[in-house]
């Protein structure tokens, strides 16, 4: 990819091994860019379960597997993105360690609270729409107030989903978050145009991570399926007949962070092998 070499890349919520996050670092890493991961660093009770927050253990071996894959580099940051003072520090981390911030990735998400509307906690509302949209919101607030004072432009990649343009049962709060992404990302694309920040999101269909593998045991029982019924009915409103990888999602944050995709901005792509149309 074009441009990515020496650039300053910070990714929220990518703190996981085998996750989405670290499937976008590798790539980035992999083109030549600088890497901060910011992600929570232990797990905290039923909102925040050890199948969606890294251990700081395995935060740091993912920054040390990174670092072996070259040419680039990674680094790590505890950072709750709810917090605007964690969120303001992620931002200095990234300029201290790697002299700026050129390309912020809002990967940081909640997509385990799952219920039904009529029995959803307003607490479990909160932390997914905290997460999700609030520290969206947040990241792009700072970052992008660094990559004006730089004046060399930026990228501004959010991770929305195909729940960000379709529903899901028991889902509302995440479809909720991931269509306000879309919605911000659109007015944020307007506001930073001017100071050549692009802004765009990604709508990812089911990956396959830790996280999704849960979600596939979730929506398994709660439709009295079978896990290989599920899956087998998943892959068959597929087009291109497979699930989505992390290379997959990473690849469309590369191209949108290079100089190819200079004049694309408050877009939301999908990359969902022709399921999501729309």
């Amino acid at each position: 990819m074009r441009g990515l070499a020496g650039k300053a890349v910070l990714i929220t919520g990518a703190g996981r091994r085998r996750g989405l996050g670290e499937g976008i670092a590798l790539r980035f890493v992999q083109e030549g860019a600088h890497v901060m991961i910011a992600d929570l660093d232990r797990p905290q009770g039923d909102q925040f379960p050890e199948h969606g927050v890294p251990a700081q253990s395995e935060m740091d071996a993912l920054v040390a597997y990174l670092n072996e894959c070259g040419p680039g580099s990674a680094a790590a940051i505890t950072c709750d993105v709810r917090q605007e003072e964690q969120v303001a520090a992620a931002v200095a981390a990234t300029v201290s360690a790697f002299g700026g911030v050129d390309v912020l990735i809002n990967n940081a998400g909640v997509g385990y609270l799952m219920s039904p509307i009529v029995d959803t906690d307003l607490a479990d509302w909160d932390v997914v729409l905290g997460v999700n949209l609030t520290g969206t919101f947040l990241a792009a607030k700072h970052a992008g107030k660094q990559m004006i004072r730089q004046g060399r432009g930026g990228r501004i990649i959010n991770i929305s989903s195909q729940g960000g343009k379709s529903g899901f049962p028991h889902a509302g709060a995440y479809v909720s978050s991931k269509h306000g992404v879309i919605g911000f990302t659109r007015t944020a694309a307007i506001e930073f145009g001017p100071h050549d920040i692009t802004v765009n999101a990604v709508c990812p269909n089911h990956v396959t991570t830790g996280l999704g593998s849960w979600q596939n045991d979730y929506f398994s029982e709660l439709l009295g399926q079978t896990l290989e019924e599920y899956m087998d009915g998943m892959l068959s409103r597929i087009p291109l007949g497979r699930n989505g990888l992390p290379a997959d999602i990473a690849g469309t944050c590369a191209f949108l962070a290079s100089d190819d995709a200079a004049y694309i901005s408050g877009d939301a792509l999908n990359v969902s092998g022709g399921e999501e149309t729309h």
